[in-house]
C-alpha cells in the first residue's frame, strides 16, 4: 500500500493506524511524502513500512512509493481514504482475473449530497472504466510502468492507459474518503469545479493550466 501524503498532520496516524491489520497480515505500507511542512513524516514514522522523501507531486510520489515496494500487488491510498477490513482479500481475488482495479467509494462528510456524489463517482467509473485516486487504484506489479506525471489527472491518465491493457475489476466493497475538500470548498462549487476540470482535460487542456483553477 501506497500512501502519498503532503501536510497530512492531522490525519496521517489515524490513516496509518487503520492499516495496521493489513500490516500485521504481512503486507507492507509504504509512506511517500513530498516535502511536508507539518511533520507528517515524523509522525509517519513507526506506523509504516518505510517513509520516503520525494519531489511534489502525487504521481511522482506514488511512482516513488511503487519502486520500493516488493509486494506483486500495489495500491495506491490517498491519506483521507480507508480501506474495508479485508481489502486485501478482494484485491488478491480481483487480480486473478484483471490485472488492475479499484473499489467503489463512499464520502464520509455531513452534506446531504456527498452521498450523491459518491454514487455519481461510481456509476460514472463503471460505465467508463476510469477511477479517481479516492477509490484506491490497484495492480499487478508487473503491469504497472507509472503513473504519468502531470500536475493533475494523473489518475484519469493512468486509467487509459491500463484500459488499454484489460478492463478493470469494479469492486463492490467500498472504501470510505474524507468529505473535507467538497465541504471546505462548497459541494456544488467543487462539483462543478471537478466536473469541469475533466471536461477540460478530455478537450485537450493541459494539466499544467489545469491545476492552477483547482488549487485556487
Amino acid at each position: 500500500m501506497i500512501v502519498p501524503a503532503l501536510n497530512e498532520a492531522r490525519g496521517i496516524r489515524a490513516a496509518l493506524e487503520a492499516l495496521a491489520p493489513l500490516r500485521a497480515r504481512g503486507h507492507e505500507v509504504i509512506v511517500a511524502d513530498g516535502g511536508s511542512t507539518d511533520g507528517t513524516a515524523q509522525l509517519a514514522l513507526g506506523l509504516c513500512d518505510q517513509v520516503l522523501d520525494a519531489p511534489r507531486g502525487r504521481a511522482i510520489q506514488m511512482n516513488a512509493g511503487a519502486r520500493a515496494a516488493t509486494g506483486f500487488a500495489l495500491v495506491f491510498l490517498h491519506a483521507d481514504t480507508l480501506l474495508p477490513p479485508l481489502a486485501d482479500q478482494v484485491v488478491f481475488s480481483s487480480l486473478k482475473t484483471h490485472i488492475w482495479g479499484r473499489f467503489d467509494v463512499k464520502i464520509d462528510g455531513r452534506h446531504a449530497l456527498l452521498k450523491l456524489v459518491g454514487c455519481a463517482m461510481n456509476l460514472r467509473s463503471r460505465l467508463t472504466g476510469i477511477a479517481t485516486g479516492d477509490q484506491a487504484i490497484f495492480v499487478r506489479r508487473e503491469a504497472f510502468s507509472g503513473f504519468p506525471e502531470i500536475a493533475l489527472m494523473e489518475d484519469v491518465a493512468f486509467c487509459k492507459r491500463m484500459k488499454r491493457l484489460g478492463p478493470p475489476a469494479r469492486v463492490r466493497e467500498t472504501v470510505l474518503t474524507s468529505g473535507r475538500r467538497w465541504e471546505s470548498r462548497g459541494v456544488l462549487r467543487t462539483i462543478v469545479l471537478m466536473w469541469s476540470l475533466r471536461l477540460l482535460y478530455f478537450l485537450g487542456a493541459r494539466p499544467e493550466r489545469l491545476v492552477r483553477f483547482y488549487e485556487k
